[in-house]
This record gives structure tokens, C-alpha cells and sequence, in this order.
């Protein structure tokens, strides 16, 4: 097994992995209690629009994702202001425009196989800028949330109540934006744009199942995400398997695993 650690793609694709295990969830607790689970869904398509858009003009891939996530966001929070009594609409405008724009310019995409990279994961391919693009997004990930986690809980659940605590509840709702946008653009690059939403939500989903307090939640659902993440980038080397899907998968398995014995147990 400590064979692969002898390879430096092998070590680095571990470091990465865990740091988007870590974030990807911790973002997930948030946006599956705000009943947005599929704004993961929608970012990562437009997230393949930014990547095409690297490639075709020479800019770094993973740099443009961020771009085009951070832009996306912010417009699908503009939708939702404007259709306030059909707010999941904002997230499916989003998310056929990001399907219909990366499907126009994956034909201007020179190299196909680099394109797909990105919509299945390549988390073993990758370079210096994105290695450190991706520590310092963690970082900054991390930091915000611990800053903001007292105020993201209220507004979460009370946001009326937040407002009339005076917490600056648009301006918050922005940084978590914003956050959500750069997490879902770096973590297009490991587990592939496809399926960043699955790591956003299955950890949660049994972070849920397994705890008792939204803070465990959060807690465990990180947890998951790491221990799915090495056991995926596992299984993609000894069994020549996609890392994304190994990562997906395994975290699927896990979960019906745990509704089975939830479900046995006479639990709702």
C-alpha cells in the first residue's frame, strides 16, 4: 500500500484530495440546511464553461473555472432576487446556461483529452500553480468559515432573527457565495466538475444520519469526505479506476450502508 507514496503525483494527489475533502463537505453542511443541494450541480457546469474558456485562450484552466464560478454565483443570487417565489429556478438557469455554453466551446477546445480531465477528475495530474491554487483556497476556505460559523448557523436557521440581531446577513450571504464559487472551481480539477456535487453532499448526507448536533455534522461530514477520498484514490490505483468516481462511489456505498442500519434500527 505505502508503494504509492513513493511516486510524487501519488503524495501530491493525496495532500489535494484531503484538502478538498476537508472544504467541499464543510461547504455542503451549509448549502444542504439552506435546501440548495443542487447549487453544487449548477457551479460545476459552469465551471467546465471557465475551463474550456482556459484552454482555448492559454489561461490557466483551473484559474478561469474560479473566474467563471465566482461570476455564476453572484448571477444566480441576482435570478433569485428577481423569481423569489421560484428561487430553485435561479439554479437551473444557471446550471443549463453552464451545460449549454461549455458545450459550444468544448468544440474550440484544442486537445479533447484535457477538456475531459476536468469533467471526471484528474486528481493525479496535477501541476504547481494548481497544487498551490489549491492550499490557498483551502486556507482561506477554512479560515472564513471558522470566522463566520456562528453567524452562517443563525442565519442559516433565523434569518429574519439574524437580521434583527444586526448581522449583515447580504454581506455574509456574499462571502459564503463567493466561497461556495472557488470551492466548487478547484474541486472540478480532483474529483471532475461532473461529480463535485456528490462530494458535496453524500458526506453530509451520512454526517446527517450519524450525528447529533449540526456541529458534529459539520464535523463528521469532513470526516467522510477524507476517509472517501483516500479510500478512492485507493482503489484508483491498485484498480486503474477514475479517482473522481472511485471517490463518488465508495461514499455511495457508505451511505446505503448506513440507511440499511439506520432503517434497521427503527430510525426515520
Amino acid at each position: 500500500m505505502f508503494e504509492m507514496f513513493s511516486y510524487n503525483f501519488m503524495r501530491r494527489a493525496f495532500v489535494v484530495g484531503i484538502l478538498v475533502s476537508i472544504i467541499v463537505p464543510l461547504i455542503g453542511t451549509f448549502v444542504v440546511n439552506k435546501k440548495n443541494s443542487m447549487v453544487g450541480d449548477a457551479l460545476s457546469h459552469s465551471s467546465l464553461s471557465g475551463v474550456a474558456l482556459g484552454l482555448i485562450f492559454g489561461i490557466n484552466p483551473v484559474i478561469a473555472a474560479i473566474l467563471v464560478c465566482i461570476i455564476a454565483a453572484f448571477g444566480m443570487e441576482v435570478i433569485r432576487k428577481n423569481f423569489s417565489k421560484s428561487s430553485d429556478l435561479s439554479t437551473a438557469i444557471v446550471m443549463s446556461s453552464g451545460i449549454g455554453l461549455a458545450a459550444i466551446l468544448s468544440d474550440f477546445v484544442p486537445g479533447a483529452a484535457n477538456f475531459q480531465s476536468f469533467m471526471f477528475g484528474s486528481i493525479v495530474a496535477i501541476p504547481d500553480l494548481e497544487l498551490y491554487t489549491v492550499i490557498f483556497v483551502s486556507a482561506l476556505v477554512i479560515i472564513t468559515y471558522l470566522i463566520l460559523y456562528k453567524k452562517l448557523v443563525y442565519i442559516i436557521f433565523d434569518e429574519e432573527g439574524a437580521r434583527l440581531a444586526n448581522i449583515n446577513v447580504n454581506f455574509i450571504n456574499s462571502i459564503f457565495t463567493f466561497l461556495i464559487a472557488i470551492t466548487v472551481a478547484i474541486a472540478s480539477r480532483t474529483v471532475g466538475a461532473l461529480m463535485v456535487s456528490s462530494l458535496m453532499v453524500i458526506p453530509v448526507s451520512c454526517a446527517i444520519i450519524v450525528s447529533k448536533s449540526f456541529k458534529s455534522t459539520v464535523i463528521n461530514s469532513s470526516l467522510f469526505g477524507i476517509l472517501f477520498t483516500i479510500i478512492g484514490i485507493n482503489l484508483s490505483y491498485f484498480f486503474q479506476l477514475k479517482p473522481g468516481g472511485s471517490i463518488v462511489l465508495n461514499g455511495l456505498v457508505v451511505l446505503i450502508l448506513l440507511m440499511l442500519y439506520n432503517k434497521s434500527r427503527g430510525n426515520n
